[in-house]
């Protein structure tokens, strides 16, 4: 996936909506629409609207705590559409085993939490670019 823009952000307590800190799969929807829109601005100079997802799929756990890196791209363009791809890994997560309750560990390969492909939209009118 060709990267063309990313954020990365921690996973507060406040995120957490399940038992044991679990974060649900819909945070990482919200990240992907953050995403989308500024691949939206950079491309189109407008926020356009998210239209659907066509696949989404929840690979791995996310905890507060974590660390969550989200990437997304413009795989294809049309008129007023736009398909994008969205990858999110867990960079950094909690060291559960060790002595100290703030000990974190930076991941050597990152694990991909979750994956979805999408389709936003951008009114001709809107569009600037």
């Amino acid at each position: 996936m060709n990267e063309d823009v990313m954020i990365r952000v921690r996973m507060g307590m406040e995120q957490a909506h399940y038992a044991g800190g679990l974060v649900d799969g819909a945070h990482m929807l919200k990240l992907f629409g953050d995403v989308a829109t500024e691949l939206l601005i950079r491309n189109d100079g407008d926020e356009g609207l998210f239209r659907a997802y066509d696949d989404v799929e929840f690979l791995a756990p996310v905890q507060a705590g974590d660390y969550i890196e989200v990437v997304g791209e413009i795989t294809d363009q049309g008129n007023t559409s736009r398909q994008m791809a969205f990858e999110a890994r867990r960079v950094i997560e909690l060291d559960e085993e060790a002595d100290a309750d703030s000990a974190a560990n930076v991941l050597d390969e990152p694990v991909v939490v979750c994956r979805a492909t999408g389709t936003c939209v951008v009114p001709s009118d809107k569009q600037r670019r």
